[in-house]
């Protein structure tokens, strides 16, 4: 079985991160994508073949420096927070479209956070078309309906095996085989049964099982499936 985790955040030292990717592949998990959003993020993803660099809402309304995006794979992450920030969604929306207008003319795909944020992540989408991954999707089906609409493909965290998130659950059942994606977002979010634990890219095997169940599927093709389709997504 190979695993793909498609988001996966390192701040740790270079030994913490160089652990927790030995750890991925004795589980299965034989590619990771480093995901950044803030300079420490951003710095973390150095050294992956994987590779997604960005500005995140945290860093909205800031003096950003230039990044240099020569061989990664995405920008990212980018998007629209508003559970916790909602007083900063016009500068949020400002360098949203701005790092969208960047993808586009750097031909990369995207790695979008959405949170409490639909209308406005729509908007956006639909008056600067791209591509890529609705990262750690939390929404309703409609909302992922919606994405799916526009050509992205939605990336599905433990947070599928969370008891009260059945929102995720039949959003998950949404999804065509071909557009789905499963992710970490290490070191946040680790599934049951890992929760209480700073969550890590091995931890993907267990919402790739809980996925395929959901799913009606063998967990051996559901990782080969989410597999191709990250590659599909993000190069081989």
């Amino acid at each position: 079985m190979e695993l793909f985790d498609t988001h996966a955040h390192f701040e740790g030292t270079p030994d913490e991160t160089r652990a927790a990717v030995e750890r991925a592949h004795d589980a299965g998990v034989t590619r990771i994508m480093s995901v950044g959003g803030s300079e420490s993020l951003n710095k973390g993803t150095e050294g992956f073949r994987y590779r997604a660099i960005g500005w995140d809402r945290d860093q909205a309304g800031r003096d950003l420096p230039k990044l240099d995006y020569t061989g990664v794979a995405a920008v990212g992450e980018i998007g629209l927070d508003y559970h916790y920030s909602p007083e900063t969604r016009a500068a949020q929306c400002e360098l949203f479209a701005r790092q969208l207008e960047l993808a586009r003319s750097l031909g990369l795909p995207v790695v979008i956070h959405t949170r409490d944020a639909d209308d406005d992540t729509l908007g956006l989408l639909r008056e600067i078309p791209s591509r890529g991954i609705i990262h750690c999707f939390t929404g309703t089906p409609r909302f992922c309906r919606d994405l799916l609409d526009l050509g992205f493909m939605i990336s599905i965290s433990g947070i599928v095996t969370f008891r009260a998130a059945e929102n995720v659950r039949e959003s998950a059942l949404v999804v065509p085989d071909d557009r789905i994606l499963i992710e970490t977002d290490s070191p946040f979010l680790a599934p049951v049964p890992m929760r209480g634990n700073a969550n890590e890219p091995a931890f993907i095997v267990h919402t790739a099982r809980f996925l395929a169940d959901l799913r009606n599927t063998q967990v051996e093709d559901f990782a080969r499936l989410t597999t191709d389709n990250a590659l599909r997504t993000l190069g081989g």
